[in-house]
């Protein structure tokens, strides 16, 4: 991933933290355009491959469950 996509690829300090927060961080901290959509825990996605996003996935609460990373 980090070979075929520029920048800051993962963000596993969000973990914990509100997924709009973690959003604005990751757009933020990412060089390139990235597009970073927070979503609720088991919502499906489309599952191809994009440089340009990162799935925030959050609980209930709006708490990022999953290490986000590019994808």
């Amino acid at each position: 991933m980090a070979l075929i996509c520029k920048g800051k690829s993962s963000w596993p300090e969000l973990v914990g933290c509100n997924g709009d927060t973690a959003a604005a961080t990751i757009k933020r901290e990412n060089d390139n355009i990235v597009n970073a959509i927070v979503v609720l825990e088991e919502t499906s996605v489309t599952d191809d491959f994009r440089c340009d996003r990162v799935w925030v996935w959050v609980n209930g609460s709006g708490i990022v469950t999953i290490t986000p990373i590019i994808g």
